[in-house]
């Protein structure tokens, strides 16, 4: 955890302006990411590098992911002391991770997903990245579809929500802002 400031609001907009400027030379893994989630952080979402509460997790994309990705968020946040974002949190980090995960299977070389969970303790932002570089996609979907109403229920639980994709790093980051129940 990095040291306590002031809490920061975040408009959404961070990301893509902030991403470009302190993305640095590509990583041996081709995508520009560094080993800690902490710089990759810095890199992505630079407004939360000095939040208090920072999580980073890197998942195979695999079916299990998604529980994986939903226990640590309901863990981290129990730890912190957040529980009152849990429910929204989860909820967000479930749908996200399963969009993440079905790109990145489809995807011919299965790059991993990516998240963070992090806080300034008055909101919660979740960010996952996978190696797509094409936009979630709210779908219209029928009364009676079985699929398609993630996107639905992260715009549902959170305040605010989008993506981006910052071309020095490859891929995109979605995310999705969380304040409590």
């Amino acid at each position: 955890m990095g040291q306590a400031g002031p809490p920061v609001a975040w408009d959404g907009k961070s990301i893509s302006r902030c991403a470009r400027l302190a993305a640095g030379p590509r990583s041996l893994d081709g995508y520009g990411w560094s080993c800690a989630g902490a710089v990759e952080l810095a890199r992505i979402a630079p407004f939360a590098a000095n939040w208090p509460c920072q999580s980073f997790l890197e998942l195979g994309a695999l079916p299990s992911a998604v529980p994986c990705a939903r226990l640590h968020a309901r863990q981290v946040l129990w730890e912190w002391g957040l529980t009152a974002f849990s429910e929204n949190s989860e909820l967000a980090v479930s749908e996200l991770v399963t969009n993440a995960m079905q790109v990145s299977r489809a995807a011919a070389h299965y790059a991993p997903i990516r998240i963070w969970v992090v806080s300034d303790r008055a909101q919660v932002v979740i960010l996952v990245w996978d190696v797509s570089a094409l936009p979630p996609v709210l779908a219209d979907t029928g009364d009676d579809a079985e699929t398609g109403r993630g996107l639905l229920i992260v715009q549902a639980v959170s305040t605010q929500w989008g993506w981006d994709f910052p071309p020095e790093l490859g891929g995109k980051v979605v995310w999705a802002q969380i304040h409590p129940e």
